[in-house]
């Protein structure tokens, strides 16, 4: 905390000289957007610190220029209803939208999304690859995309596509549940077709502001990058997650339940001693997944659009590797809700004259359903008064200044997790239970603090933030 203030206080005095640069010259009122989605990514990156063995200098790099926000929470935990939520600004509790085979526009209707708020108020909106959950693009949002309007996933390297690698079938489980190098270099994989033709875009004249959206896949299921990623990872040098023995004695029955079924991908990783193979490929398709961020940077940093376009990087949720013989997402424990929420914001733009501040890592809690408001404010669009987040500008400016929101999480039966500073509670649905956490002394979720009377008051003021009446889930 007195750390983030005094570095806050040094970028007030560097915002000041911004300022003076700007004198005499025209602030830019409504600068271009760069968004960058990241499939699956939890927080094994060099800035969050979530793996010893992770390599990525693309996404430092961007830490560096811009802010990191530590505490970042997705709205859902499944692709589509945290993609829906951070694109439409609704929360899952408010639309009943928590689970990824609802068809988020039958259930929403002419809801205006981001890129289509933009559109209407004067940008040029276009993408390519996953931004909305991959069954469901939407060509309403878009002005162009790639490869098509009605289909924005590339052809990717994918069981679903008659590709099956090196893994067996386990019953009952995802296909996909795979990870093996395939004989691909970067430029012959769908990311960085997506990702290349988001560069053409960059390197066009624009007679309007852009939005400018890219999906990144990996690392989502299954872990197939080119082999050089691979042998950045050694496999007998691959560490685990951090456990500890008998972590799950304390956990509620909800807790169990909503594991039940994912727990089955942990028994049949142990029974086959793939553990470690297993993080050998996530690690190596995040660092596959840096390279094209950094890919995209760079196509920014030569373009002529450099200094007047804002970024915005993000996650839609993480990703569980074994720990509380968990994997996967579909829960609401840390490591799987907490998101990666980076943003730069440029020097010279209206709403924000000094830019943010740089090599800064916020530790307020903030959620993906802020992204909306924020991109309005930065950009000196119309507010608007229905949405489910808040603007995070002031973090941009000082990200040691006060702020006391939750961040509020569904997972896909209506359990919710509340996070707040350094507390995090969790309630399962139907009489499931609860789990409490002080994250500053117990960053792993090890002890469950819910039983304990000492934490009583904290329990029940952290209750207080659950929806009152959540919408039940729609049915499909």
């Amino acid at each position: 905390m007195k750390i983030l203030l005094r570095i806050s206080g040094l970028f007030f005095i560097i915002a000041a000289l911004f300022s003076c640069g700007n004198e005499g010259r025209k602030l830019v009122e409504k600068p271009n957007v760069l968004f960058i989605a990241v499939d699956d990514l939890n927080d094994w990156i060099e800035p969050l610190g979530g793996h010893p063995q992770v390599i990525t200098p693309s996404l430092s790099r961007l830490a560096e220029e811009g802010v990191c926000f530590s505490q970042a929470y997705c709205a859902g935990t499944a692709c589509n209803p945290s993609r829906t939520a951070l694109l439409t600004g609704k929360a899952p509790y408010k639309t009943g939208m928590y689970v990824n085979m609802q068809v988020w526009r039958d259930v929403l209707g002419d809801v205006q999304t981001l890129p289509q708020y933009f559109t209407a108020n004067g940008y040029w909106s276009a993408g390519a690859g996953k931004i909305f959950h991959n069954s469901q693009p939407d060509p309403a949002s878009w002005e162009d995309y790639y490869p098509s309007k009605k289909q924005h996933m590339p052809k990717y390297y994918h069981p679903g596509n008659g590709v099956q690698v090196s893994m067996p079938v386990y019953d009952g489980l995802y296909t996909a549940f795979d990870w093996s190098p395939i004989p691909l270099s970067d430029e012959e994989t769908a990311d960085c077709g997506s990702v290349d033709w988001v560069i053409e875009q960059l390197n066009r004249e624009h007679e309007k502001p852009f939005f400018l959206a890219c999906g990144i896949y990996r690392p989502h299921l299954p872990w197939y990058v080119p082999q050089k990623y691979f042998d950045m990872f050694p496999l007998d040098s691959i560490e685990l997650p951090l456990i500890i023995e008998n972590d799950r004695d304390d956990l509620p029955p909800g807790a169990l339940e909503l594991n039940e079924g994912q727990r089955r991908y942990h028994n049949a990783v142990t029974k086959h001693g793939l553990w470690k193979d297993a993080i050998q490929g996530y690690l190596a398709s995040i660092t596959y997944a840096d390279a094209m961020v950094g890919r995209l940077l760079d196509g920014l940093a030569a373009s002529s659009y450099a200094d007047n376009t804002i970024i915005v990087l993000w996650s839609d949720h993480g990703w569980a590797l074994g720990e509380k013989e968990h994997w996967r997402k579909y829960h609401i424990w840390e490591n799987i809700a907490n998101v990666v929420l980076m943003i730069k914001v440029p020097p010279g733009i209206k709403s924000l004259p000094g830019g943010s501040s740089a090599g800064i890592m916020c530790d307020r809690t903030v959620s993906l359903l802020d992204i909306y408001p924020t991109l309005i404010e930065l950009c000196n669009l119309p507010p608007r008064d229905d949405m489910d987040g808040r603007s995070i500008v002031p973090l941009l400016e000082d990200p040691g200044k006060e702020w006391d929101y939750p961040a509020i999480i569904s997972s896909r039966r209506m359990d919710f997790g509340i996070t707040k500073g350094k507390w995090r509670y969790l309630w399962y649905n139907n009489n499931g239970g609860e789990e409490l956490y002080d994250l500053e002394s117990d960053p792993h979720e090890w002890y469950n603090l819910a039983g304990n009377p000492e934490y009583k008051n904290i329990l029940e003021e952290m209750a207080k933030f659950l929806p009152k009446d959540p919408h039940p889930i729609v049915p499909w």
